[in-house]
Parts: C-alpha cells; sequence; structure tokens
C-alpha cells in the first residue's frame, strides 16, 4: 500500500510539473543565451561584447557561460524540445527533491501535501528557458543538505562545494547563496532557548563544524570559475545598482500596489498561519530561514520562488496528522490524468518559432537596411542578436550600467536629455515601440525622421542626412 501511494504522489507531482510548462514563454534574453552559447562552442568563452555596436570589445562578465553552453548544445540535440527537456527536468527535480525529504510527513496529511504541491504552480510565472531555472534547483540542494545536516546529523553537506562550482558558472550572479545559507544554520545552531512560541535547539559541535567547514569551502569553490575572485563581489555589485533595480520587471520590489504580486502574499499568508496555528512550536532555525527568504522575496520578484522552496521544507512537519481518507490513491490518479491532459491540450512550448517579439518580416526589413547604429528597445535586444544585428542595448543591463544603460531610458521616455543624448549616439535608425514617448517624437518630427516600416506596435525610423 505504501508503495502504491509512493509511486501515485511521485505520479501526481510528474503530472503537476509538466502541466507547469503550458505556462512557458520565450523570455527575450532566451535568444541571445542561445546565440552566446553558440558561440563559445565554436569560439571558446566570451570575454568581450560581440553583440552591440555600442559597447563592443568592452569586458563582458559572462557569470552564465555554461548555462548557455548547454542550453545550446540542448537545442542541437532535441530541436524544439530542448525548451521542455530543460524546463521540465528542473521543475521534476525540485519537486522530487522536496517529496523525498518530506515523504513521511506527506503521508500524516495528504490533503494539505496535494494542496501544497498544487500551489508550486507559483512556478509557472517564471517558467522560461532561463538560467535562474538551474539556480532554483541548486537552492533546492542547498536547503536539502543543510536541513539534512541540521536534523540529521548528514555528511551529504560535504557536496555543497561541488554544487558551488556548478553554481558560479551556471548564473553566478546567484551563487553567493551557497556559503551564506550554511553560515546562517552555523549562527542559528548555536541557541538554546524558549520564547512563547519560538524554541531554539542548540546542534551538536560536529555539526556546527561541519557547516562552518562547508561555508568556507563554499567561498573558496565559487572562485572557480572563469572570472575567479570576482564572482565573490559580483552578486553585491547588481544588488547595489539602483537603475537595474527600478527598471527591470523581474528586479523589482515585491508590491501591494500590483495585483499580481497577492501571489506571492498569499503564499506568505499560508505559510504564517500553518506556523501560528501548529499545535507545535516554531524552531529558532526554520524562523530565521523563513526570514531571510521572505526579505530576498519582498526585495525583488524574482525571488519569489526560494519562498515557496523553503517553505516546502519546514511546513509538512508542523501541519496535523490526518487519518488516511478514503480514495486518497483515486484522488491522486485522477489529479494526474486531469494535469497530464490540460497540458496536452495547450502544448504551448512545442513551437518552432524562437521570436519572441519581432517576427521574421521585421527581422528581414531591419537587415534589409542595414543600420550602423540601430537605436532599439531593451526588450528587442534578443531577438536581434539571435539574428545577427547589432544592438545598442539588450537584456545584458548589467554590461550596459557602467556606460549608458540611464542614458537608454532618458532616450525611450524623451525626458529631458533624451535630444542630446540622441545627437550624441548619432543613431542612423530607431526600432521603438508605439506605446513609448520616443515614438511620439519620431513620428512627429518628419524634418529629420521618416518612418520606413511598420507592424502592430514596432516602428522602424530612418534619420534623415
Amino acid at each position: 500500500m505504501k508503495k502504491n501511494y509512493n509511486i501515485l504522489f511521485i505520479l501526481f507531482i510528474l503530472s503537476l510539473s509538466l502541466f507547469s510548462l503550458s505556462f512557458f514563454q520565450i523570455d527575450p534574453d532566451y535568444l541571445w543565451h542561445i546565440k552566446a552559447g553558440e558561440l563559445m562552442v565554436q569560439k571558446g568563452i566570451l570575454w568581450q561584447d560581440i553583440f552591440s555596436w555600442s559597447v563592443a570589445s568592452s569586458y563582458w562578465f559572462s557569470h552564465e557561460w555554461l548555462f548557455e553552453v548547454v542550453i545550446y548544445c540542448l537545442k542541437n540535440i532535441f530541436g524544439k524540445y530542448h525548451l521542455f527537456i530543460y524546463c521540465f527536468s528542473c521543475i521534476t527535480s525540485i519537486n522530487l527533491l522536496i517529496y523525498f525529504y518530506n515523504k513521511e510527513n506527506i503521508k500524516k496529511n495528504t490533503l494539505f501535501s496535494i494542496i501544497w504541491v498544487i500551489l508550486s504552480l507559483i512556478i509557472s510565472v517564471q517558467v522560461q528557458a532561463r538560467p535562474h531555472m538551474i539556480q532554483f534547483l541548486f537552492f533546492t540542494l542547498l536547503i536539502y543538505l543543510c536541513m539534512d545536516n541540521y536534523k540529521n546529523d548528514s555528511k551529504k553537506i560535504y557536496f555543497l562545494p561541488l554544487i558551488g562550482i556548478l553554481w558560479a558558472n551556471f548564473h553566478g550572479g546567484s551563487s553567493n547563496l551557497i556559503y551564506i545559507i550554511p553560515l546562517l544554520f552555523y549562527i542559528g545552531g548555536h541557541f538554546e532557548f524558549q520564547f512563547k512560541k519560538i524554541e531554539a535547539n542548540k546542534i551538536s559541535f560536529i555539526q556546527l563544524k561541519r557547516f562552518l567547514f562547508v561555508s568556507i569551502l563554499c567561498v573558496i569553490s565559487i572562485c572557480i570559475n572563469i572570472h575567479g575572485f570576482k564572482m565573490l563581489y559580483y552578486p553585491y555589485m547588481n544588488m547595489m545598482n539602483t537603475t537595474m533595480l527600478s527598471n527591470i520587471s523581474e528586479w523589482r520590489s515585491t508590491t501591494l500596489s500590483d495585483p499580481v504580486h497577492y501571489i506571492y502574499f498569499g503564499l506568505l499568508v499560508i505559510g504564517i498561519l500553518i506556523l501560528l496555528f501548529s499545535k507545535k512550536k516554531i524552531q529558532c532555525m526554520d524562523f530565521l530561514l523563513i526570514g531571510v527568504c521572505v526579505f530576498l522575496g519582498l526585495k525583488s520578484i524574482r525571488f519569489w520562488f526560494y519562498t515557496y522552496i523553503v517553505f516546502s521544507f519546514i511546513l509538512y512537519s508542523y501541519v496535523g496528522d490526518r487519518k488516511e481518507d478514503k480514495g486518497t490513491s483515486l484522488i491522486l490518479g485522477i489529479l494526474s490524468i486531469f494535469f497530464i491532459s490540460l497540458f496536452f491540450m495547450r502544448n504551448s512550448i512545442f513551437t518552432e518559432d524562437y521570436s519572441y517579439i519581432l517576427n521574421k518580416e521585421d527581422i528581414n526589413k531591419i537587415k534589409e537596411v542595414s543600420p550602423k547604429k540601430l537605436f532599439n528597445m531593451y526588450d528587442y535586444g534578443g531577438d536581434l542578436i539571435y539574428n545577427d544585428i547589432l544592438v545598442y542595448i539588450d537584456g545584458r543591463a548589467d554590461l550596459y550600467s557602467p556606460y549608458y544603460y540611464s542614458d537608454y531610458l532618458e532616450i525611450s521616455s524623451l525626458k529631458k536629455k533624451s535630444i542630446s543624448y540622441i545627437e550624441k549616439y548619432q543613431f542612423d535608425y530607431f526600432l521603438v515601440d508605439s506605446g513609448y514617448p520616443i515614438n511620439t517624437y519620431l513620428y512627429n518630427n518628419t524634418e529629420d525622421y521618416e518612418l520606413i516600416y511598420t507592424r502592430d506596435s514596432i516602428y522602424l525610423y530612418k534619420k534623415k542626412n
């Protein structure tokens, strides 16, 4: 009976992971990642920018180089299915790791377990073929191994430095967590007290030593990458870049003013209520871990899924036991079939068209005029790079930020200095979105600019001599 239950629950997890891919979208950044991977396979690591005319040959901190190589190789091997294979592997691995860690507690309250796993669909808003997907997997492994040492005195935590090396090369921008989290466990493991509902239990000296030693090893492991020790401070430099944080959607802070963000606040409310109404005391270490992830989640929407992962390792032990419901196996089977059916009804992931915004007609027109100094919108950069067109700017905001990312914002929004910046860069063509003020300026200034192509909201202008 237990064996059948495990099989059915794993099938349920697989079906839900599959269904989450129904929300898959091609992100503009995916396209330049693919192009970067192609060139690195052919020519070696890219140390300098070769995709723009504006900062050409400038040092490029390619902190995701290994992801780019891997995703390009997957595309060559599996064609259009590489998107499915990459995303499905990451999502499934995350959910299975959480399941195997909580397996015994899951059986004690199947109803809650089913509802909580369904809540994992919060990741659906972030299901894209980008390196943050494997970053979530690395983070899940990190929490799994730290919790295992904390509760079970496990030596498996010594795998973390190896994960740190991979993390630093797949998505170096978030790799600092590999040593921060063990250090948090080291600090929290020293406490011994009870305060109302919060309880702290000191762990053994051996466990503390492991956390500290592994944290030090992980600092070293992060330096094993193509950029060396620079990876240690690169994430902090990004987090202090206020221009990027305030203008790039995935970096924006979580706020009650945006209805979409209620998804995250709903997750927080559910998790906190479970802790507060549980008959068990809240462990201090759990409290600290949740606090760190909530801080990150409120600071930036790109960290939302961290909170779900941490809650998933913690909450099952706080939920009360429930008698096994009759028909549990049948319910799991029906839900599995339901989610699999929904996926194949949508199956939007199976597509040959890797264009996100610009279509073939747009690209052909741009190539026809052969711009030398094209001004383009930020989100158009990935499409242009994928089609071998030099850009003014693209999704690598960390590359452009020291130079002129703020200039781009001025021009696109037609602010005070925009006209002087347009003259400064001597653009010969403008590829703009009709929703931006720059389009209004170009459209009305027929003396200096000529509209040569338009489709939907995409406008291409030529500067008159």
